[in-house]
């Protein structure tokens, strides 16, 4: 399942395309989080596709659109260019994150923000994948529409298989037992909030299965266990 998320859509007339742009690509499941009131401009835009308005559902927070999905897909027109904008980085092009993405089986959001600010940093921290279209340099400013056009395009043919992922319990607790081996080995506090997002980019592009996840977390409660051991001796 693919969920295309709006954060905080200004203008009626991009969500109507949006709407029509995912049933012309097989899309369904829309999510608006804090948008414009969604009447007869963005039902006018959205052609045929005004059933995927009726159905779509509104949050009020980023974490409740996102409750039930497994990978979430940060999109930025700005994206890092080195390891010192460490939000941003590392970045999938449209075309390989449909390559990341080919025969994965869990569940996936792609986040889009406003359409003159787009998505804030604290948004994409919670991401474990970023994409950004590449652009030209004189003109890199993509109508949302757009950019959500280019993205269904290129993960329409997606492969998805029945290989059973982690929940986002599963992953939190694989996340909350390396922040556990940060504390016991005394990792530096002002590298700390980087390393933990570096583990989550790492873990997303990863792709787990449960049984590769059940595994990590073995590993990490045993070294955590050793680790405690060798601090008593």
């Amino acid at each position: 399942m693919v969920r295309v998320v709006l954060m905080n859509p200004k203008f009626e007339g991009n969500v109507g395309f949006i709407a029509r742009l995912m049933a012309n690509f097989g899309y369904n499941d829309l999510a608006l989080v804090d948008p414009v009131s969604i009447e007869d401009e963005a039902r006018m835009y959205a052609s045929q596709a005004e059933y995927i308005l009726d159905n779509a559902c509104i949050y009020n927070s980023f974490e409740e659109a996102v409750q039930n999905i497994d990978t979430k897909i940060a999109t930025t027109g700005i994206p890092g260019v080195t390891d010192s904008n460490h939000i941003r980085m590392p970045y999938y092009t449209p075309k390989e994150l449909k390559n990341q993405l080919d025969g994965y089986g869990g569940n996936i959001a792609l986040i889009f923000g406003k359409e003159d600010h787009g998505l804030p940093n604290k948004i994409i921290k919670k991401c474990e994948i970023v994409t950004s279209i590449p652009t030209s340099d004189r003109y890199p400013v993509l109508n949302l529409s757009h950019a959500v056009a280019i993205l269904l395009y290129e993960l329409s043919d997606i492969q998805k298989t029945d290989i059973s992922v982690p929940n986002q319990k599963e992953m939190k607790l694989i996340h909350n037992r390396i922040n556990q081996i940060l504390q016991l080995i005394n990792h530096p506090k002002h590298k700390k909030q980087k390393t933990k997002l570096m583990m989550k980019r790492i873990l997303g592009r990863a792709n787990l299965t449960k049984r590769e996840a059940y595994t990590l977390l073995g590993i990490l409660k045993n070294t955590i266990k050793k680790i405690k051991q060798n601090k008593t001796k």
